[in-house]
């Protein structure tokens, strides 16, 4: 009887090894993925991969979006007035 139990234990335990090594492999895949990106958009814009820069990165994205935005609401003048900002916090950031 103990050795069933014993076998049941020893697979169950196999079992957890290898979602853990699964899991681990993913994650590690993920963020070596996520590194190579920011990697190359930095490389391409010419930024340095700081929180600073990704965050004015992202906010002047947002200005542009804002602009597509008010496009589609048919509000040239404040999708003009988006786009004006956006193109200039990212002409900061972007060398």
């Amino acid at each position: 009887m103990d050795d069933v139990f014993s076998f049941i234990g020893s697979a169950f335990g196999e079992f957890i090894r290898f979602i853990v090594a699964s899991l681990t492999g993913f994650f590690s895949g993920l963020d070596e993925a996520a590194g190579s990106f920011m990697q190359g958009l930095s490389n391409s814009l010419g930024i340095p991969i700081t929180l600073i820069s990704l965050l004015v990165l992202a906010f002047g994205l947002w200005l542009l979006w804002k602009g597509v935005a008010a496009l589609l609401r048919g509000a040239f003048i404040i999708m003009l007035v988006w786009w004006l900002l956006g193109a200039t916090v990212l002409s900061w950031l972007i060398h």
